[in-house]
């Protein structure tokens, strides 16, 4: 079924792209004190791109899942909670008005929040309440600019028109929204915490669903106004620093699951920080062949973990891909694409934005992190590619998986991880980007990507600060610290269940006693005169 949506999908999009229109199908719901309440859907050659990709991505991954999840007792159960997962994503790519953007954003939060429990141990569930806490704060941001939408009198967002006095406010909310959902600095600490999920859960959500979510909506603001300076800043500063903490902690990381995740961090970082270079169309560029290559890094690891049997130690998967040979190539050439190997899909999209950064008129401290960020990326590829795929066996003990299940979705995403830049390049004349740099500019980038794969296979390690560096510079304990210091301290309640409700509660109960003490003052003698001269009571 999704590979058939799929095919419609891909047909649609060669047609509007063809054409260059788009679609807005909208629906009153009702009208209350002069403000239409409308549900609307936005079709165009994004949107309707977007969802090809996402139901490729999909389809793959429902594919892989058949065989992961075999000897799940509530396997059912997992398919289908996956697939409304895929169905909230694809209400948010089509949203036009906040109704829908909330019903396929609040979607995505139950949904990845049952999924990352699912295994139902202590660990995963402290991360579901991580995730679930801070993409809570950008749930809270979007609420909040309803009231400056209906002052419009409007709810609908890309309706709305820059000489409006309240845009530049919806606009950073929407941002600062947008920002929660897809990791960035400060709000990264949940990313890598999500990996408590299935392998399956994992490629779905750190490709083309929950991260990209809030990629998706910032790129679509920016295609319909022109954001601010301080806007702007504040992208390239968060994407940046997001840049350097994804590469940063994924060197010191073990778990092949977890240098993943950090790496679409990473990735997240470069997105965000075209976005702060004005460039739309290559962060949806880069967006794209992302998904389909990270997509096939989850899907090879899983292979790898099918096959040891669960291991994810990257200390003892010395030699495994020697045993895989098609899943080692395709392991190979996800990861070439992660650091922008020569003509790989990646490389038109990544090299792209970072020449790009080097001609536009940016401060020196992001591009700066931005280029040693591309340099650590180099460093953790090539270190987990020297273990899988060149090092000496380890262990002897492994299992055959080999089925159409696992063959086929690493195959059509091989394809896309291969042909998909060039293919995207080539139907999209907005992903064209001119540049003027000096060649020695150009070749700065080529050189640190190359000092970097040098670093990576000579063993480069700093163990004296690891733990800090790891923990992105303590933003993981800072969060569950947070999270256990206001936790109750009565016995048989949850430490996360109720913990960050009790500022809450601890301002209502304030709230109230102040209010009891005025009520009950006001009916002292000669109290009157002395509130009346404080301005409590006329």
């Amino acid at each position: 079924m999704l590979f058939s949506y799929c095919s419609i999908m891909g047909i649609l999009t060669w047609l509007f792209f063809m054409i260059s229109k788009t679609l807005i199908v909208e629906v009153d719901l009702f009208m209350f004190c002069s403000v239409n309440f409308s549900f609307s859907m936005v079709l165009d050659k994004i949107s309707i791109s977007f969802s090809m990709v996402v139901t490729l991505i999909s389809g793959s991954v429902f594919l892989f899942s058949h065989k992961y999840m075999e000897e799940d007792p509530f396997k059912d159960r997992f398919i289908w909670i996956l697939m409304f997962f895929v169905i909230s994503m694809n209400l948010l790519i089509f949203s036009g008005s906040l109704f829908f953007i909330l019903l396929g954003w609040d979607g995505l939060g139950i949904t990845s929040f049952a999924l990352i429990i699912y295994y139902q141990s202590q660990e995963s569930l402290g991360a579901g309440f991580q995730t679930l806490m801070i993409n809570r704060l950008g749930d809270v941001v979007i609420v909040l600019s309803m009231f400056l939408l209906l002052s419009s009198g409007q709810f609908t967002i890309f309706s709305m028109s820059e000489k409006m006095y309240y845009l530049s406010g919806v606009v950073t909310m929407l941002c600062v929204a947008s920002l929660t959902k897809s990791a960035q600095f400060p709000f990264s600490s949940w990313l890598p915490a999500a990996m408590a999920a299935p392998t399956p859960v994992s490629a779905l959500v750190h490709s083309s669903t929950l991260v990209t979510a809030g990629i998706f909506l910032m790129i679509r603001l920016s295609y319909n106004f022109s954001m601010s300076d301080s806007i702007t800043s504040m992208l390239l500063f968060c994407g940046s620093v997001t840049c350097l903490l994804g590469g940063w902690a994924a060197i010191y990381e073990n778990d092949i699951k977890k240098i993943i995740a950090l790496s679409t961090l990473s990735q997240l970082g470069v997105m965000v920080f075209s976005l702060g270079l004005n460039l739309p169309s290559l962060a949806l560029f880069h967006l794209y062949t992302h998904a389909l290559f990270k997509a096939l890094l989850f899907l090879a690891a899983g292979h790898i973990l099918l096959v040891t049997f669960g291991n994810q130690d990257i200390r003892l998967l010395g030699g495994v891909g020697l045993l895989m040979p098609l899943v080692s190539v395709m392991f190979n050439i996800s990861s070439l694409c992660l650091i922008g190997f020569p003509f790989m899909s990646a490389f038109y999209s990544k090299h792209l934005i970072l020449e790009k950064m080097l001609m536009a008129n940016v401060n020196l401290m992001s591009a700066f992190l931005m280029m040693v960020a591309t340099m650590m990326t180099a460093i953790y590829v090539s270190r987990t590619l020297k273990v899988v795929s060149s090092s000496k066996i380890i262990s002897s003990v492994f299992s055959s998986v080999s089925s159409i299940f696992t063959t086929l979705p690493v195959m059509i995403l091989g394809l896309g991880g291969i042909m998909g830049g060039k293919l995207l390049l080539s139907l999209e004349v907005n992903n064209f980007e001119y540049v003027f740099i000096s060649s020695s500019e150009s070749n700065l980038i080529n050189f640190i990507t190359f000092l970097g794969v040098v670093l990576g296979f000579l063993g480069f390690s700093m163990k004296k600060s690891s733990w800090g560096l790891s923990t992105l510079f303590f933003l993981t304990p800072l969060v569950y610290g947070s999270m256990k210091l206001l936790a109750p301290v009565k016995k048989g309640v949850g430490t996360l269940d109720y913990g960050w409700l009790e500022p809450y509660f601890f301002i209502k109960n304030k709230f109230y006693f102040s209010g009891s003490f005025l009520s009950n003052m006001s009916t002292w003698p000669n109290s009157r005169f002395f509130l009346s001269c404080f301005g409590l009571m006329y």
